[in-house]
């Protein structure tokens, strides 16, 4: 009696193989053709040095909702429903865009030693934290929205709260609309934190 060998692997394997070569099969969503990001208006100038002595603040990424912690443009449609902007994707994470765009606007505006927590061995100085809380698009408003709950903590251990907020119009929302206001709503609460943390009263 002959052994029968079965077919139905090897075809099988060899059909997936195909298509895989063929580039029939695709793995997730298609990528967006640009990626968004947002960027201080304020800017160290080339060369600038800080040292500690002009004042030390180490800024940690800050805490988000859920609807925050992803690549995607949030778009608040009401009360606690959200939608995410078609075609458009952050490079990095909210929470990572905006301690950069804070970290960049507080070091050219404070004249500050800036330390991520990365960076302090020693002494970290005063430590900024927070919650970021909006970063998106409200559509009822139609505007941009950035709200930042920010938490100082002083070398004395005494801890200062403060919210910051700022909203921007947008005519359309759409992948071409979006960065530009966040990113300037953004900007506008990244430098009353700046002027908070330079007048001395924000925290011992």
């Amino acid at each position: 009696m002959n052994a029968r060998i079965p077919m139905g692997r090897p075809i099988l394997t060899a059909c997936l193989l195909g298509a895989l070569l063929s580039g029939c099969v695709k793995f997730g969503p298609k990528p967006p053709g640009t990626l968004l990001t947002v960027e201080s208006q304020a800017r160290v100038a080339p060369g600038t040095v800080a040292e500690g002595s002009d004042g030390t603040v180490t800024i940690i990424e800050p805490d988000v909702p859920k609807a925050l912690n992803t690549v995607r443009v949030a778009v608040r449609t009401s009360g606690n429903n959200y939608a995410y902007v078609p075609d458009a994707m952050w490079v990095d994470t909210p929470r990572n865009l905006f301690r950069a765009l804070l970290a960049e606007t507080v070091a050219a505006k404070g004249g500050m030693l800036v330390l991520d927590p990365g960076q302090f061995s020693a002494d970290p100085g005063r430590r900024l934290m927070g919650e970021l809380i909006a970063f998106g698009i409200d559509a009822e408003g139609k505007q941009a929205v950035v709200t930042f709950d920010a938490a100082l903590m002083g070398k004395s251990g005494r801890i200062t709260k403060r919210r910051f907020s700022a909203s921007v119009p947008v005519r359309n929302i759409d992948q071409d609309s979006v960065a530009p206001a966040i990113g300037k709503a953004a900007n506008m609460v990244a430098n009353e934190v700046a002027d908070w943390l330079k007048a001395g009263d924000a925290g011992v």
